[in-house]
């Protein structure tokens, strides 16, 4: 065989392989992250010398690294004045932030009660912010509006596009 024969023929099946045969399609796939752990039926305490602090239920809870994500919520947060309770269809708990979604009721020890779809609760500055529609009422006072901003530590509110009914009290003389 003549050495020129087995270049050629070398040469050919080189091109064969750049032009036949294509590079490999590797899938990528995203990967879910994994709860440490998944309860059922869960009541979490938080405590410190002054008592109860924290106090968190729920049908279902899983624990990442970072948070906890909570079906049924019912948070208690006793850390400032006025203990106030918040309940949602779903949670998570992330760095003393609680994000409530869905049926929420927010109510506070001296009756203040506010209603929305979507909430955060900072621990730390005790506000609450509802971007969605909300009712705020207490007693037979009642505001409704949207992207509702509550302060439980300055009982400050703000919202906007308030629409308000308020009961006036006559002076005691």
């Amino acid at each position: 065989m003549n050495i020129n024969y087995f270049f050629i023929f070398f040469s050919l099946c080189l091109l064969m392989i750049l032009f036949l045969f294509k590079p490999m399609e590797i899938k990528q796939h995203a990967y879910k992250e994994v709860p440490l752990f998944t309860i059922s039926t869960f009541t979490m305490h938080e405590l410190d010398k002054n008592g109860l602090v924290t106090l968190m239920n729920g049908s279902e809870a899983s624990r990442f690294t970072n948070r906890y994500t909570v079906k049924d919520m019912d948070y208690t947060d006793n850390s400032k004045e006025y203990m106030a309770n918040m309940k949602a269809n779903s949670g998570v708990y992330k760095n003393e932030i609680v994000d409530l979604v869905g049926d929420i009721l927010y109510v506070r020890e001296d009756g203040l009660t506010f209603e929305t779809q979507k909430a955060l609760y900072n621990k730390k500055t005790a506000i609450a912010t509802a971007n969605g529609k909300f009712v705020l009422y207490r007693d037979a006072n009642r505001v409704t509006g949207v992207k509702l901003k509550y302060n439980d530590s300055l009982e400050r509110v703000e919202a906007k596009n308030v629409y308000a009914i308020y009961k006036l009290e006559e002076r005691k003389r």
